[in-house]
């Protein structure tokens, strides 16, 4: 886990953070689960969301749960998949939601990194995730470290926080009224008919970044770099 590849915005705001018991405990926890066996993403992609959305740069959070937990799929933005990865279901009901919302059609490509560049930062509560395992990090000190990213987000001038599912939503408690926030279903297969579909997320945080002065988001780069 290589700290030294954030943006300085991060490294400032949350370099107590690393030095704190639990963090170091954390890292031991994973130290141990990564001589046992397959842990995702890998080490090096582990705060790959904080790496290419820096924190001066963030306009839009997109919270998801823990990383995917089959081979190839995970590799440190919430949703995403690397290209010629086989796009998992959740993400292709996002990608359904975005051609309603705004006649994007789906591409081929499960890749995110194009909206992480633009300042969506694409931020699991749990950052690893044991092989085949769903949620087995849980619990284990991630979630008090993307607390703070979280407070460290909500100190900037007006974000939209996209908080798909009920622990997502178990996160929204400290966000300020001037951000917005954007409560739905998770996209899952298992959720998404009850209240994702529909709910129009993409073109919402455009009108809220326009309306503050922002630049909109280019969702069509999706799939791209």
């Amino acid at each position: 886990m290589n700290i030294d590849r954030l943006s300085d915005g991060w490294r400032d705001s949350l370099k107590d953070e690393f030095r704190q018991p639990y963090f170091c405990e954390l890292l031991r926890f994973l130290e141990t689960e990564r001589s046992e066996g397959d842990i995702f993403p890998s080490e090096a992609n582990v705060l790959q969301s904080l790496e290419m959305t820096p924190l001066e740069n963030v306009k839009v959070v997109i919270l998801g749960q823990d990383p995917y937990h089959d081979e190839g799929q995970a590799h440190g933005l919430s949703f995403s998949v690397l290209p010629g990865v086989r796009i998992p279901p959740s993400l292709r009901n996002i990608y359904r939601e975005l051609e309603d919302d705004l006649g994007i059609a789906p591409v081929r490509s499960g890749y995110l990194g194009g909206w992480a560049k633009q300042g969506v930062l694409l931020l699991n509560t749990v950052l690893t995730v044991r092989a085949h395992q769903p949620n087995s990090h849980r619990g284990k000190g991630w979630e008090t470290f993307t607390d703070r990213v979280l407070e460290v987000v909500n100190q900037l001038p007006a974000v939209c926080f996209v908080l798909w599912g009920n622990p997502a939503q178990k996160k929204s408690g400290g966000i300020t009224d001037r951000h917005l926030k954007l409560c739905s279903a998770h996209p899952s297969p298992l959720s998404a008919h009850r209240g994702f579909f529909g709910s129009r997320p993409f073109s919402k945080i455009n009108d809220f970044l326009i309306r503050s002065g922002q630049s909109a988001i280019d969702w069509s780069a999706h799939g791209q770099g």
